[in-house]
């Protein structure tokens, strides 16, 4: 998959430091307990890839440690950026070592505190992190056992564990607490192979709903984001900044903006800046800039972007090849060729992207919303000539990053002017400036060739998708003949599209899933089918019969053939291990072409759900953003210039447009799976597919925008 090759890049970048930088941590803490173990988002992908052992850290990259007053914490590289991820992983541990959850801190992104981590993408934190912070957990609570076992007297069997009293279960006089024995210690242990962890029907804390460790401070308004801090001196910064992705800087003049009272001027190369106590004064003193640029811009917009893609495109990588798509067609009674398209998107989050960096003593420290802050302090300390150890990034909490926050040019620029200047700096893009250099969901184009026979089964399908990637594109539905055949590496292709692109929620999933379940709902309705028995008909994969069968419960579905004029849509999907899926109740306006959704229903299947009320709020969330990007959400461009600057052009979700939303989480005792995109992904595809059972008009491309609809409606 291509996420995994963009986590290869992380580690092969750093991992020349990772050892010496490692081994000094220890000496830096003091007594109590430790179990030191690998993150398993680096091992466990990189051994699905197949990668060879040496290529991972050789030590450790989390620990887990038992304070010496009892109290326990987990240090580790992952972040926390709205997702609950800071609350969920304490269950975990509060639950696997039980120790009230009270007790369980989370250390999380710093990086002169936490060992190297690649990153905070692809949900990967619960369903790969997490079973490994489990087994170091299981490792430290047989430990302590032990060591109680020795000093009491008392076997192991006949120990239990309460709120990190260990106690004979005979006569509860006789117990010691996790403080007791480790108060005065240091005790470090390797975690070799995997500890026995607990069976998840033992479990007490994880599963039942929690409300999220941050939610007081965030709603008080005592949550710090990096753009909050301040300090005594702190100058803001404004940067001159291309007209396009294509400009080169040939000159500027700053003599102007240097007459402006209190502003600090900074040339470095191409970096070129206009410093001030105030911000406006900053901005002023910026637009007095006079700049000329030169460049070579692609012939390329919105209007002709999937044209140009296509003719663009590189020989394809076939990644699966079963049955014969000759015999296929050929038994085929019916045959569906059709073509989706699918346009830029940006990450809009709340918080655009900010940092501020300043020198204490020697040493660089930055503080930045980032989803990568190893990978942040690799790079700030090769661009300022400066040791790894000497440069320290840590995330505050992250006002949302969708993957567009994995990204950090603004603690680069942070950093690099604090270093000029000595003096703090506080970089905080303009939402202009967060739509130019956006990492958008690339515009990508998915081409299906498919057909049934006489009862309504696929026997073929011939899967094309360009610049999108693999992920979501699994067939999903039992067909003898399939072939698919991937087009671009991925989110990204350099030199390809006219400005930066990377991973969006879900990376290339909702676009896959677009692709693939509007294409199952026009061969249902060919067949005469309804098309959630259609889809019922074509899967033998159980988990995503399950999901499918408990959506058309909560929605109370009764069959009928699409078109229908009811207006409802289905659609299922997988993403990051867990399978969704949706029905949704729109109805549209034949005269505007604007679409209501009025109603959604969600059922997932995620393994066993540690949080359910934090799965529950990601769900809404993934519903609510993916209305945008199914209706909205359109980057206008020219070549290299964005032209989307603001929220007055690019249209997000807003609260007249909310649904009511019912959910459901089907209850399993399988290793937990990501929670933070799945049901983002159908949102394009079932709305889709609903707007064609109202209507009888078939959208082929998102955004759907009244524009689109009404254009769709005039072909019927």
């Amino acid at each position: 998959m291509d996420e995994l090759k963009e986590y290869q890049e992380f580690i092969n970048k750093s991992n020349a430091s990772f050892s010496v930088k490692r081994r000094d941590f220890l000496r830096m803490m003091g007594g109590g307990l430790f179990v030191l173990f690998h993150a398993g988002s680096a091992m466990q992908v990189l051994a699905a890839e197949g990668e060879q052992r040496r290529q991972l850290p050789d030590d450790f990259n989390a620990f887990l440690r038992i304070h010496e007053d009892g109290k326990v914490s987990c240090y580790t590289g992952k972040i926390e950026m709205g997702q609950g991820a800071n609350t969920g992983l304490a269950m975990m541990l509060a639950d696997e070592l039980e120790v009230a959850f009270e007790n369980v801190q989370m250390v999380m992104g710093d990086t002169d505190l936490c060992p190297w981590d690649m990153g905070t993408f692809g949900s990967l934190t619960t369903r790969m992190f997490g079973p490994s912070m489990l087994a170091a957990a299981a490792k430290a609570r047989t430990a302590l056992l032990e060591m109680a076992s020795e000093v009491l007297g008392i076997a192991v069997d006949e120990l239990k564990i309460e709120e990190g009293i260990i106690y004979n279960r005979r006569n509860k006089g006789e117990n010691l607490s996790y403080r007791q024995l480790t108060e005065g210690k240091k005790i470090v242990h390797q975690l070799e192979k995997d500890a026995v962890v607990k069976d998840f029907s033992k479990y007490k804390i994880m599963g039942r709903p929690k409300m999220r460790l941050d939610s007081v401070e965030k709603v008080t308004g005592k949550a710090k984001f990096s753009g909050d801090l301040r300090m005594p001196g702190m100058v803001y910064a404004r940067l001159l900044r291309p007209p396009s992705h294509a400009a080169k800087l040939v000159s500027v003049d700053t003599s102007e903006a240097g007459k402006v009272e209190g502003v600090q001027i900074v040339k470095d190369g191409d970096l070129v800046a206009a410093l001030h106590e105030d911000p406006e004064m900053a901005e002023k003193a910026r637009s007095l800039f006079t700049a000329e640029f030169s460049g070579d811009e692609k012939k390329v917009n919105k209007n002709n972007i999937f044209e140009y893609l296509t003719e663009k495109a590189p020989d394809g990588n076939v990644n699966i090849d079963q049955g014969n798509l000759t015999t296929g067609k050929e038994t085929a009674t019916a045959i569906f060729e059709n073509e989706y398209h699918d346009g830029y998107v940006a990450h809009s989050p709340m918080e655009p992207h900010t940092a501020m960096a300043y020198f204490d003593g020697d040493k660089m420290r930055v503080y930045a919303g980032t989803q990568t802050p190893f990978p942040a302090q690799t790079n700030i300390a090769r661009i300022l000539g400066m040791e790894e150890e000497k440069v320290r990034v840590k995330p505050p909490y992250l006002g949302g990053g969708f993957g567009g926050k994995s990204a950090h040019q603004q603690a680069v620029e942070a950093a690099r002017l604090a270093k000029l200047t000595g003096k703090p700096v506080m970089v905080d893009w303009t939402r202009e400036e967060e739509f130019f250099y956006d990492t958008f969901r690339p515009a990508a184009i998915v081409k299906i060739n498919s057909g049934t026979d006489a009862e309504g089964k696929i026997v073929f399908w011939d899967y094309h998708v360009y610049y999108a990637g693999d992920r979501g594109s699994e067939t999903l539905y039992n067909v003898p003949h399939q072939k698919r055949t991937v087009y671009g590496r991925g989110w990204t292709a350099p030199g390809i599209h006219p400005f930066a692109t990377g991973a969006w929620r879900g990376p290339g999933n909702s676009t896959n899933t677009f692709g693939r379940e509007v294409q199952v709902d026009i061969m249902a309705a060919k067949a005469g089918i309804d098309p959630v028995e259609f889809r019922r008909k074509n899967l033998t994969d159980q988990r995503a019969i399950d999901v499918l069968e408990a959506v058309a419960e909560m929605a109370d579905w009764k069959p009928a053939v699409s078109s229908s004029g009811r207006g409802y849509g289905v659609a299922i999907g997988v993403d990051a291990g867990t399978y969704v899926a949706h029905i949704a109740k729109v109805n549209v306006n034949r005269e505007t072409g604007e679409v209501q959704v009025e109603k959604v229903w969600v059922a997932q299947e995620m393994g066993f759900c540690v949080n359910p009320q934090g799965a529950t709020i990601q769900m809404e969330g993934c519903i609510n953003m993916g209305l945008g990007y199914a209706l909205k959400e359109i980057v206008e461009f020219e070549g290299g210039r964005v032209k989307t600057k603001n929220f007055d052009t690019y249209e997000l979700p807003r609260f007249s447009w909310i649904p009511e939303i019912e959910t459901r989480i089907l209850e399993r005792h399988t290793p937990p799976q990501g929670g933070g995109e799945p049901a983002i992904i159908c949102m394009g595809a079932v709305i889709a597919n609903a707007i064609y059972d109202q209507t009888g008009a078939r959208l082929f491309e998102m955004a759907m925008t009244p524009e689109r609809v009404l254009e769709a409606l005039n072909k019927i």
